[in-house]
């Protein structure tokens, strides 16, 4: 029977929250009234049949890119689904990364594709060897799927090995679908998409995960113009025409970008000097620092993962992503960005969970 769920999800939606959420996967949200507004200008209907002109804009500017290459989405989970939708039949090969956020493979699994991964080694910090990805594909390979940053461990993929991927996609004549939901989250010296490094790479993102206006659904797919047609026409079936108040508002949300960038940074990189400094000190502990991003990934060295977050959730309301849900279940995801002052209590109890002394203070 096909696939038609996702365990994660329903998880993130029924288990997660907590006094002291660690388990958030974005920025806090803004409100309303932090954006350009004029709610007398606001309209429930205009002409937004295959896309509203002016995001369509907005959405090109911000990637560099030409409207014509631009999908409007519901979020980056829709432009995943659309854009997977849109390349692959039932049956056909897709290459993902190992570890993968599971709603990733929940689409491709309900699209019955055939599913093939290709290992991000933790040894190696997470990397992807461009190596490793020509070993797994096949004549049959249609698509390679990756996520930049990498969610969950926030590893950023630079250019030349995409570009690596890019040559093995072009020699056999596959696609690259890059979700790059999380890369704005690369605060200096930020990377352009991958979309312009050749026509053989498919892009998704969204406003949900660094902005802080997950509540807008503003997402897009860039591809090439005749591609992102077949897609768009392919929307047809699934959410036909966008909400268009939720399109004027992700408009005047462009307008405030820097603004909004600027003001969840300040946040992400207060949690992210409190994370590296407690983990540090964690000896029940590997890994998890990171440079990028709102989230970390750390493994549990002793005991059974599960078993602790269930007692870290019940005895110290507290909550992290299991590690299940990214195949790794000896690990758990740790979110940044939302509220410095809960996230620093919050490691104190994980550290207090662990039984050390070694808390944040």
């Amino acid at each position: 029977m096909r696939h038609k769920h996702s365990d994660y999800m329903q998880w993130s939606k029924t288990q997660s929250r907590a006094r002291f959420n660690l388990a958030t996967s974005g920025v806090a949200p803004v409100c309303l009234r932090d954006l350009p507004v004029n709610l007398e200008e606001l309209e429930i209907n205009a002409d937004n049949s295959y896309g509203y002109a002016p995001l369509q804009q907005a959405i090109a500017v911000h990637q560099g890119v030409d409207p014509d290459c631009v999908v409007e989405s519901a979020g980056t989970s829709m432009a995943n689904h659309l854009a997977m939708a849109a390349i692959l039949e039932p049956g056909d090969e897709v290459l993902i990364e190992y570890p993968a956020y599971g709603p990733i493979l929940d689409v491709a699994d309900y699209l019955q594709a055939n599913v093939k991964r290709f290992r991000r080694a933790e040894e190696n910090g997470w990397a992807i060897d461009p190596d490793e990805v020509r070993r797994c594909v096949t004549p049959k390979t249609r698509l390679i799927v990756i996520t930049n940053l990498h969610n969950p461990t926030s590893v950023l993929t630079p250019e030349p090995v995409l570009c690596q991927i890019g040559d093995i996609a072009r020699s056999i004549g596959l696609l690259v679908l890059v979700d790059e939901v999380y890369l704005d989250a690369v605060y200096e010296n930020r990377p352009r998409t991958s979309f312009h490094l050749g026509p053989e790479f498919v892009v998704t993102s969204s406003l949900t995960k660094v902005y802080g206006v997950s509540g807008l659904r503003c997402g897009w797919i860039l591809a090439k113009p005749d591609l992102a047609w077949k897609m768009r026409r392919l929307n047809d079936l699934y959410s036909a025409t966008p909400v268009h108040p939720g399109e004027l508002l992700s408009v005047a949300a462009f307008q405030q970008l820097d603004l909004l960038r600027g003001r969840a940074r300040r946040i992400v990189d207060a949690d992210r000097k409190l994370l590296c400094d407690f983990l540090a000190e964690q000896p029940d502990l590997s890994g998890g620092s990171t440079r990028w991003g709102t989230t970390s990934f750390p493994r549990l060295l002793n005991g059974n993962a599960d078993a602790f977050l269930g007692r870290l959730r019940s005895e110290f309301d507290t909550s992290a992503v299991p590690g299940r849900f990214f195949e790794m279940p000896d690990h758990f995801r740790i979110g940044m960005g939302v509220n410095t002052e809960m996230f620093a209590e919050g490691l104190n109890r994980i550290g207090r969970a662990l039984g050390s002394d070694n808390g944040v203070k």
